[in-house]
């Protein structure tokens, strides 16, 4: 026969637990990205899959599912924040700062912390998350790679006319191509070198000097 005092103590104990809160059909997209975000900082870059994924979050694979129709749309949507935020603090510096150079050299401050604020991030920047996903999400970082040197080009093609030294037009062309070239792949460079390092290497680390040499 059951003590009852034992079954109120037990009834009392399930009162005390408070109901499982859950999440909105949004909440729980944000929670899958930021949840596989985290687990991209694993200093050994291991491979993701969904099943480890809905392990941390404590639901069946079936669940993620209902919100993202692939792993590839999970990628997408890392990628989707990476370029919101990226390009919103670009049209920020341009908005706010005049000089040419100086929103070159802020720009590439920004793309240095921005990786050292999201180590997560940064795997999917260098394509290292990417590598064996769908090729399409490999495609879409290399067109925000143009985007953010297309960017780097304008800001160094207002530098050149405040400037005025370069007269004919072909040389300035070639010039500021070859200048925002050169700052992307040193950006990408540390971005790779963060990463590779288990996250150790900081990216911002003589930022401010290097950043100086990229643009004399």
């Amino acid at each position: 026969m059951e003590d009852p005092q034992a079954t109120v103590a037990e009834d009392d104990e399930i009162r005390k637990k408070p109901p499982r809160k859950v999440a909105r059909p949004g909440e729980r997209k944000l929670q899958i990205l930021q949840t596989l975000a985290t687990m991209l900082e694993h200093p050994k870059g291991e491979r993701i899959t969904t099943a480890a994924l809905a392990r941390k979050l404590d639901v069946s694979e079936a669940a993620l599912y209902r919100h993202f129709a692939s792993k590839a749309q999970m990628f997408e949507g890392l990628i989707g924040f990476i370029e919101e935020t990226v390009f919103g603090l670009i049209n920020q510096i341009v908005g706010s700062e005049e000089d040419g150079l100086q929103q070159a050299r802020r720009i590439i401050l920004m793309l240095l912390d921005f990786a050292e604020t999201n180590r997560g991030m940064t795997r999917v920047l260098i394509g290292d998350a990417l590598v064996i996903e769908d090729e399409r999400l490999t495609v879409r970082m290399n067109q925000m790679m143009d985007r953010i040197e297309a960017s780097l080009k304008q800001a160094l093609k207002v530098a050149a006319a405040q400037a005025g030294s370069v007269e004919d037009a072909d040389a300035s062309e070639r010039y500021v191509t070859e200048r925002a070239n050169l700052i992307v792949a040193a950006v990408i460079g540390r971005w790779s070198r963060f990463a590779k390092s288990g996250f150790r290497k900081l990216p911002k680390e003589y930022a401010e000097t290097q950043a100086m040499l990229l643009l004399t």
